[in-house]
């Protein structure tokens, strides 16, 4: 019986000091500003897209902080896509979005990368292509220019 409460006592020991060691990651550590749910979008986008970042839900601890603008839609009322393709061409009168983007380093608050994107067709739909898109993107730039993690810290390595 006393073998069997020192042995489980080791055992919480041993779990607690392992629950309380920081995640070590080789990876930059990314927090993605909130901002009207938009983040969701992007959070999902990262992971499909498998964007070489770990997602951290605070921004405490994290490395890099992306920001978004609000996201802007631009919606045509029924009457002036009718009026429109009357007098003059029915090109371009779909709903649209757009949203930018810019991360940024939180040690030293410098810029690392931003992007905008623009998506015609569907307006508010749009959000999970948009967010596709600038995890694309994001991962091509961390492909060409890798954020060297050392110490948990992060730093651009590359031109």
């Amino acid at each position: 019986m006393k073998t069997a409460l020192t042995f489980a006592f080791v055992l919480i020991v041993a779990g607690l000091s392992f629950a309380a060691k920081p995640i070590s990651t080789s990876k930059p550590t990314l927090y993605i500003a909130p901002d009207e749910g938009f983040q969701t979008a992007l959070t999902a986008a990262i992971e499909k897209k498998q964007v070489p970042v770990s997602l951290f839900a605070e921004e405490t601890g994290a490395q890099y902080r992306l920001e978004t603008t609000p996201l802007k839609v631009k919606t045509q009322t029924t009457g002036s896509k009718v009026a429109r393709c009357l007098f003059a061409d029915c090109i371009g009168i779909q709903d649209s979005s757009t949203v930018s983007v810019q991360l940024v380093d939180l040690t030293t608050k410098q810029i690392v990368w931003a992007y905008s994107v623009h998506k015609q067709w569907g307006g508010s739909r749009n959000d999970q292509s948009m967010a596709e898109a600038i995890a694309k993107h994001l991962k091509q730039f961390l492909e060409k220019h890798p954020l060297q993690v050392a110490l948990g810290q992060a730093s651009l390595t590359g031109s």
